[in-house]
């Protein structure tokens, strides 16, 4: 199987089960919004989860991931099979060993932590001690996602991506019937709990996958071993690069728990607004990127820069192809969105008008954030983490910045739009390093592609704009039926167009379907 072809089917498989996850994930969200709104209980798990949430992007799988593959990939064709199994059993010793202090520590140091990171709470007494109370019990959750992460880090290795694509799904499930066993009297620590049950059970599906393909588990292997410190040595400056991308994210939510400047239910209108943005960039873009990573990572060691730089122009255009329409869609329907999917029972009118103008703005940012995601695994493919921590940095400054510039006059909106201006800076310079380290890989023909999917994407646009004319938005099952078929009928008009315009992208998307 060639490495297009490769690339193609496991995006498939991670895509179907990121689909299927988020399909889940916005049931849960709409449960949650439902019960919580914007209110305090929302606003108090919010923020409780943000930096469970952040540090499993620092140990879990936004760093784990991308250095455990290239590095395993590179043993597994180097080293005989005895001295893998040990190899990664040496791994998860010291993994467990970091994550159990991780998890001591956060809880101890709860009341500190909420302090620093939501300095507008303070003032509300049953917020802020609410807040700390969750963030201790849900601290544990980095454990259950961490050992998770190393798992799914060993199976991508082994080019396995169904288990570790259905995780979530499986995490998703879990809450949703959390939900529904207790909903005459749910609470929000019915549903803390409920997310600890689903890191259990998204763990015990990993490792069941894992052992059936070699020793894994033997914790008597100790902690010593000359590719650990490799890993080390790659892994810190990728907690890095992830570390500023949260602090991205905990800065905002600081500014955002201000409520004398951004107003009433900032910090959950950025929540669910995220919560939305996430479904096409992890579908176009992390999809692509986790799939692309283990394929990337055998070319640089089998040294065939040829076939690396044409692995990422072909993954560069087949996210544009998907993501350029979706960042259309979200910014012309981000407000009957948000109201058929969130607006009822405490979810009231208000929630939605800071909800949508959160997405709108996120939207803008769509596609430079699916690159960012590509390129960066160009640069861990090549075992090089430390490039994309300095462009991060450099962003986080330009991030800064610009909420406290656009906060005032644009609140809880502002905050998404400088998020999403820092991600168009943080992928210019990508590229741009990154033309330099490898050479030229397709710039001509990713922009002519480029320009086609505009084209296409704004002819979408008029349509979708022209029926969005005929609907009154009052809600209700009448609304949902609405921006479905018109949804519908603007993915149907884009593919249309895409095949008179004869992209490449879509006649690849065609011959995929044909063949499954």
């Amino acid at each position: 199987m060639t490495s297009k072809r490769r690339m193609a089917k496991s995006t498939a498989i991670v895509s179907s089960g990121i689909m299927a996850s988020r399909i889940l994930g916005f049931i849960r969200d709409i449960l949650i919004a439902n019960f919580f709104g914007t209110k305090i209980f929302a606003q108090a798990f919010v923020m409780a989860f943000t930096l469970p949430n952040a540090l499993r992007q620092l140990v879990g799988e936004g760093a784990v991931n991308t250095v455990l593959v290239p590095v395993l990939t590179e043993y597994r064709a180097k080293k005989s099979k005895a001295e893998f199994f040990r190899f990664t059993n040496i791994l998860l010793n010291l993994f467990l060993a970091a994550l159990l202090c991780i998890t001591i520590l956060g809880i101890l140091a709860a009341p500190l932590l909420i302090r620093i990171i939501a300095p507008g709470f303070i003032v509300d007494h049953e917020k802020f001690y609410l807040t700390i109370e969750l963030t201790k019990i849900l601290f544990p959750y980095i454990l259950l996602i961490g050992l998770t992460a190393y798992c799914i880090g060993v199976l991508h290795t082994f080019n396995h991506f169904v288990a570790p694509a259905f995780a979530s799904v499986v995490w998703n499930a879990t809450i949703i019937c959390g939900i529904l066993i207790f909903w005459r009297s749910f609470t929000v620590l019915h549903l803390v709990f409920a997310i600890l049950a689903g890191g259990a059970l998204q763990l015990l599906l990993q490792a069941y996958s894992l052992s059936r393909r070699g020793p894994f588990f033997n914790v008597r292997e100790g902690f010593l071993h000359e590719g650990a410190k490799k890993v080390g040595k790659l892994l810190l400056p990728r907690m890095l690069g992830a570390g500023v991308y949260q602090i991205n994210i905990i800065v905002d939510r600081i500014l955002a728990s201000l409520q004398f400047i951004i107003g009433k239910g900032a910090v959950a209108a950025l929540y669910y607004g995220n919560r939305l943005f996430q479904l096409p960039l992890a579908l176009f873009g992390i999809a692509i990127a986790t799939a692309a990573l283990p394929t990337m990572s055998s070319l640089v060691v089998e040294k065939n820069i040829v076939k690396l730089k044409e692995a990422v122009s072909f993954s560069i255009r087949n996210m544009l192809f998907l993501s350029v329409p979706a960042s259309v869609g979200l910014l012309l329907l981000s407000r009957p969105i948000i109201k058929v999917i969130f607006e009822r029972g405490e979810f009231t009118s208000y929630a939605t008008d800071i909800t949508s103008a959160v997405l709108f703005f996120y939207a803008i940012g769509l596609v430079a954030y699916g690159a960012v995601k590509i390129l960066v695994v160009a640069f861990y493919s090549m075992q090089d983490t430390l490039t994309p921590v300095k462009v991060a940095s450099l962003t986080l400054v330009v991030n800064i910045v610009l909420n406290v510039i656009l906060m005032v006059p644009l609140k809880a909106g502002g905050l998404a739009l400088a998020t999403s201006i820092a991600g168009f800076v943080n992928c210019g310079l990508l590229f741009v390093i990154l033309k330099k380290r490898i050479g030229r890989f397709g710039e001509k023909e990713i922009l002519n592609s480029f320009l086609k999917i505009m084209a296409a994407s704004l002819i979408m646009a008029c349509i979708t704009y022209a029926l969005t004319r005929f609907v009154s938005w009052d809600g209700g099952i009448k609304d949902a039926v609405n921006l479905i078929l018109i949804i519908c009928a603007s993915i149907a008009a884009y593919l249309s167009l895409a095949k008179l315009l004869k992209l490449r992208e879509m006649e690849a998307l065609l011959t995929w379907i044909r063949r499954k």
